[in-house]
């Protein structure tokens, strides 16, 4: 079994700049500030590229744990590419498939735990057996030695955990931190939307439909994304997460893809008034349910979004302005 850890310690970063991503739909215009460390494939045979976007290749050590993990699968057809500092996870992403061997590629976060060594073999032997899937995803759950507060907030807050399906499923809940496609096939779709801040998965996952392919969530596939474990890191990214969400709505409306906590079909596009109207409804629900984590976040959010908006509005109005000279 190889040591990933070690060979971390030792490895080779090279510029990603220079990586040609012909195949972007929305390439971003700035040159990538990210570094590659593309690890020699564990194999020969190459069928599965690992992607992972990273920062700072560390997250508080969680990114260490998770080579410790991908050492340990049992299916070696793999080879594994990371992306250090590009402030643009979209791009970060792009490049890692632009050098991508694999008919696969498998994208994770650098803070994804994977708790079962089955994990790439089974989304491989998945996407081999049913070519009418385009992206299938793992199933998020709550590791048993998370804090209460993690616990809590996983089991409050959408889409952040669920329980694990049984059959294949059509599903909204693929996401980034473990999700396989076809190579090929992400290229052919444009790849990711690198004009993006936020809201990367929904704009891919309605590419794939779009192009005729079906997005799902498998049985037999575990990982865990964990939310921040603090109310101060959680109040954070939420705020964040609006203030980037009203840049996308500011400029970018057409990309507004809605996101479901269930399985199955949904409707993809909600007018901004009808977003809003239902905000105080969804808080007004998580008061009543006692759910005070969930209503917490939504006011950060709102706030981001908001104070986002109002920034966004300023700026564009400065830009129109006629100068007086």
């Amino acid at each position: 079994m190889r040591d990933l850890k070690s060979e971390l310690k030792v490895a080779e970063w090279k510029p990603g700049d220079t990586v040609v991503r012909p195949f972007v739909r929305y390439p971003h215009s700035q040159s990538s500030s990210g570094r590659i460390w593309q690890v020699d494939p564990f194999h020969e045979q190459v069928d599965l590229s690992v992607v992972i976007p990273t920062s700072d290749a560390d997250r508080g050590g969680y990114f260490l744990d998770l080579l410790g993990q991908i050492s340990t699968q049992d299916f070696p057809y793999f080879e594994l590419i990371v992306v250090r500092g590009d402030s643009r996870q979209g791009r970060a992403i792009n490049i890692g498939a632009a050098m991508a061997k694999g008919k696969y590629i498998l994208t994770l976060d650098d803070d994804t735990s994977l708790p079962d060594s089955t994990t790439f073999r089974n989304l491989v032997a998945l996407l081999d057996a049913h070519p009418d899937i385009g992206i299938a995803g793992g199933n998020n759950v709550i590791p048993e030695d998370a804090s209460t507060f993690v616990r809590n907030t996983m089991r409050q807050i959408p889409r952040r955990s669920w329980k694990p399906v049984e059959t294949i499923t059509d599903s909204d809940l693929a996401e980034h931190p473990c999700m396989i496609m076809r190579t090929e096939e992400f290229k052919m779709i444009g790849g990711e939307n690198e004009l993006l801040p936020r809201g990367l998965d929904p704009f891919l996952r309605q590419a794939f439909r779009e192009s005729g392919k079906r997005v799902v969530v498998v049985p037999d596939v575990r990982y865990h994304h964990l939310p921040p474990g603090s109310w101060k890191s959680l109040i954070r990214q939420y705020f964040r997460n609006g203030s980037q969400g009203a840049w996308v709505n500011r400029h970018n409306p057409q990309w507004v893809i809605q996101t479901p906590s269930h399985h199955g079909t949904f409707m993809t596009v909600l007018p901004l008034w009808k977003r809003v109207v239902r905000y105080p409804r969804d808080l007004i629900v998580s008061i009543i349910k006692g759910q005070w984590i969930w209503c917490v976040c939504q006011l950060s959010y709102a706030a981001g979004f908001i104070i986002g908006w109002v920034t966004e509005s300023c700026d564009l109005l400065s830009i129109k302005k006629p100068s007086i000279s």
